[in-house]
């Protein structure tokens, strides 16, 4: 188990400046659960998990990457539908065959490019998921499944097409959960606890397979998760990736949890989460949320499905897919999916408040992304093309949010010594009123989208800053305050 003088040898260690600036990530999730691309249309997994408690949520899973947990579940939606599909008997070790198979030829080029074309910085790749399957050929065969993988190295295969497009790679990894090493199958708020395995086997498999990534693909994210085995010296693990990876990021998904040390048992677990699960309506809102406990040394935070309400000064970065799922449901409604205008509010407000936005779409087994999940992605790097000097390389200003005097909700970022003002929408009049901001006589505006100089007078409430007769259709404009602007008291 580690302790704090482990975690001493890699604490003070500042963020690499890269990540704090990129903004926006991809994330893609990829594997045999692309096969049956299938999971219940329901609300995201905070709504479900808030309305109806863990046991609702795992039995109506919207994440079609957790295919083979809810597929064995007695009578749940994806139970039903792959019995009626393809039979009781046809295995989850099927679709791993039919995904290799398609993956062989697979061109993730395409993966790239649509990221490159979204404004990503960076790639998040899913080596590998809960349910065990390695998307490259480790020399470390799984200790039940033997050699449980992909031939092609796709992890490899996709590293290159990233860096090709001058983007960086981030490994996802699976560390707490391997379905298929302990038969495990989360129906209830206790198996999230009792899923983890704590066979000292895993534990050294895990890390084989961590040391394996940063050897041979040196990426610039080690990306875990839900915890880590607790007999890993995970301060070691650390300190020999940032040797290698200098200017490489750690997520906060390595949460060690040994319940021999504390003195819980199986009895004991499952009593206190059947509790809890009985008196879910009665435990408050902001409690009944999905979350993840952090190692006490992490880059960044990674809230799901979720985002906070003002500034974090802890360097965070939200992740959700482009629709419910993570992975490609084919259920899935085209309202289930997150409109441009959406996706560009999301990062501008994420932004805003010191975080980064990790979205994720879901490849079909040969590599391509459903056109439905590219449009978002590709409309959001339209808007960065012509607004992005807002965006990446910006940081918070002093305070993140503000509504117009016309009722149009405003963002605000610091570009060197400039404020950004991001309108989320168009302005209905033609004065835009900027409340809480003082500006000196020598202050300027400007329109970054087309760089048309904007005039700007002081008003009682703020600044107003008067606006072109016709704006270029846009999610949102940036307005660019230069000169003496300073932040007062909201009214």
């Amino acid at each position: 188990m580690s302790d704090a003088a482990g975690w001493e040898r890699i604490e003070g260690r500042g963020l690499p400046a890269w990540y704090d600036d990129v903004k926006l990530g991809v994330f893609i999730h990829w594997g045999p659960y692309s096969v049956p691309r299938w999971a219940p249309r329901v609300p995201d997994i905070q709504e479900l998990l808030r309305d109806g408690g863990p046991s609702r949520m795992l039995k109506e899973n919207p994440y079609a990457e957790w295919y083979l947990n809810t597929m064995q579940i007695p009578g749940s939606p994806t139970q039903e539908h792959h019995e009626a599909t393809y039979g009781a008997d046809y295995s989850y070790r099927c679709f791993s065959e039919e995904f290799s198979r398609q993956a062989e030829t697979a061109d993730v080029d395409q993966i790239a490019e649509l990221a490159q074309a979204a404004g990503a910085g960076y790639v998040v790749l899913t080596t590998k998921h809960h349910d065990g399957y390695t998307l490259w050929p480790s020399d470390h065969p799984h200790p039940k499944l033997g050699t449980y993988g992909s031939p092609r190295d796709l992890v490899g295969d996709v590293d290159r097409a990233v860096r090709a497009r001058g983007m960086r790679t981030g490994l996802y990894y699976s560390g707490g959960y391997d379905w298929p090493f302990n038969d495990a199958v989360l129906t209830g708020p206790a198996d999230s606890v009792l899923a983890v395995p704590a066979d000292p086997a895993y534990a050294h498999y895990a890390e084989d397979h961590i040391r394996e990534l940063i050897e041979r693909y040196s990426p610039a994210i080690l990306w875990n998760d839900i915890g880590w085995p607790a007999t890993t010296d995970l301060p070691g693990l650390f300190s020999d990736f940032y040797d290698a990876v200098p200017d490489g990021v750690v997520n906060d998904r390595w949460a060690q949890t040994d319940l021999k040390r504390g003195g819980g048992t199986e009895a004991v677990v499952r009593g206190v989460a059947g509790l809890v699960q009985l008196v879910w309506k009665l435990i408050p809102a902001e409690h009944r949320e999905l979350t993840f406990p952090a190692t006490p040394h992490h880059d960044f935070t990674t809230p799901e499905y979720a985002r906070y309400e003002e500034i974090v000064t802890k360097k965070w970065e939200t992740t959700r897919g482009i629709g419910n799922s993570f992975a490609a449901n084919r259920n899935e409604d085209p309202a289930d999916i997150v409109p441009a205008h959406e996706l560009v509010h999301m990062l501008v407000d994420v932004v805003s408040k010191n975080g980064n936005l990790l979205i994720g779409v879901g490849p079909l087994p040969d590599g391509s992304v459903p056109p439905e999940q590219q449009a978002p992605l590709r409309a959001l790097g339209r808007w960065l093309h012509e607004n992005g000097s807002a965006i990446r390389g910006s940081r918070p200003w002093l305070r993140p949010a503000a509504t117009a005097s016309e009722g149009t909700e405003l963002r605000f970022t610091l570009t060197g010594t400039d404020v950004n003002v991001i309108t989320l929408g168009t302005p209905t009049s033609r004065e835009l009123v900027v409340p809480g901001v003082s500006a000196g006589p020598d202050a300027l505006a400007l329109l970054v989208s087309t760089g048309q100089p904007l005039e700007i007078t002081a008003n009682d409430d703020g600044v107003c800053v008067r606006l072109p007769e016709r704006l270029p259709v846009s999610p949102a404009h940036v307005i660019r305050l230069s000169g003496q602007v300073r932040a007062h008291a909201l009214a």
